[in-house]
């Protein structure tokens, strides 16, 4: 295996990635990057016929509730722990003079 990631590469990637990395922080970036190329490749050698592909672990169905139209008026609910109501409406504070 033993992938090997040049100092080029390093340096597109951290422009890409708007980073300024020393030359510290390069090396270990490389080595990172090498070491995830050669897990990849462990996990290439796996045989996956018949695995069907999926996008999540387990199965995901939607919880929500059908989004059905209905002619409901709520506000009395929404108005009833108003402190000042007018006309249906909620009462506040003038806050421009």
């Amino acid at each position: 295996m033993a992938n090997k990631i040049s100092d080029e590469t390093i340096e597109y990637v951290g422009i890409l990635a708007k980073l300024e990395l020393s030359g510290e922080e390069k090396e270990n970036a490389k080595a990172d990057m090498e070491t995830m190329l050669d897990y990849i490749d462990i996990l290439n050698e796996l045989d996956t016929d018949g695995a069907e592909p999926m996008s999540h672990v387990f199965p995901v169905h939607n919880v929500f509730r059908e989004d059905v139209a209905r002619d409901v008026d709520g506000s009395a609910d929404t108005l009833a722990n108003a402190p000042l109501k007018k006309d249906n409406s909620f009462k506040v504070p003038k806050t421009i003079g």
